[in-house]
């Protein structure tokens, strides 16, 4: 459990207390012709004034209003799983994707997109899968996003072979999700080519992904014929998932953008989990506190 405040800027009235000693009322002055008939009187020793000062303290940590959270809880099962295939194939080195920067790559582009993606997904447990050749786990699903945009930026085109395996990526990108433990799992699975490597075919990878519930968005960026987009179509449909193409930056980020929108992820603001609100607490003991001293003030009286 994890302790917060909602509004702690009222703890700045805190900075008030010392005015309980040093700030004192003027009062009358009386002359006694002998100073033994007065009661020696410590300030710092006063009952009233450290009940003041006590029921002044509770009202203003009541004021910032203090509340507990589960800190576990709140990023558990919050978003979705979710894993991003992309295609490092020796293909991607192809430029002028970017109408306006025409010398980078569609790698680079693809990185740069999802970075993006990635910070908007907030509370997701989000993975990386690159495949070319081959396909192996840039980054297990994680809830650090920093961590895993740092990952896929180290990754390169042709670290997995120039090949283009679009079955071992989502068999692998299968495997990471098998780690997470939300209900909704999805996988976006970025490709340029046709595929014809590796150990897994299409065929199989969409029966496991169907077996096991998780939708397969898929995206084919570059010119029409350049990838199989028909088969991209079929494995996201019968994933229940969309199919989307792209010949340029552009298309890629509204794609991206629609993807966003179609599997939102939670909006984090103030509000926490499992949230108790503990304001209550100190406001009661501070009227007790004040119903004490009042209590004793008129002893005093008597």
């Amino acid at each position: 459990m994890t302790l917060s405040l909602s509004s702690p800027i009222f703890l700045l009235f805190l900075l008030l207390i010392p005015c309980f000693i040093w700030c004192q009322v003027h009062s009358k002055i009386f002359y006694f012709y002998k100073l033994n008939w007065i009661k020696g009187n410590n300030d710092f020793l006063r009952v009233e004034l450290w009940f003041k000062i006590i029921i002044f303290s509770l009202l203003v940590v009541s004021l910032s209003k203090p509340f507990i959270y589960s800190s576990q809880d709140s990023y558990h099962k919050r978003g979705r799983d979710l894993v991003l295939a992309i295609d490092a194939s020796g293909s991607m080195a192809e430029s002028g994707f970017d109408k306006l920067d025409r010398f980078k790559n569609k790698f680079d582009i693809t990185l740069e997109l999802t970075d993006e993606f990635i910070k908007n997904r907030l509370d997701d447990n989000m993975g990386a899968v690159i495949f070319g050749t081959f396909a192996y786990s840039a980054s297990p699903l994680t809830y650090d996003l920093d961590s895993l945009s740092f990952l896929l930026s180290m990754s390169n085109i042709g670290v997995a072979g120039e090949s283009t395996a679009i079955g071992d990526g989502i068999i692998e990108a299968i495997r990471v999700l098998s780690y997470g433990e939300a209900e909704n799992k999805a996988i976006v699975l970025l490709t340029d080519g046709y595929h014809n490597s590796g150990k897994y075919s299409p065929k199989d990878a969409i029966k496991e992904a169907i077996l096991k519930g998780i939708k397969i968005y898929t995206i084919g960026i570059g010119k029409n014929g350049s990838y199989d987009k028909s088969l991209l179509l079929k494995i996201a449909k019968n994933s229940g998932a969309k199919s989307y193409s792209a010949i340029n930056k552009k298309e890629l980020e509204d794609i991206f953008n629609d993807i966003d929108s179609l599997e939102p992820s939670p909006i984090r603001g103030e509000n926490f989990l499992n949230a108790t609100q503990l304001f209550i607490y100190p406001l009661v003991l501070a009227f007790f506190l004040l119903l004490l001293l009042i209590l004793y003030d008129r002893r005093e009286i008597k």
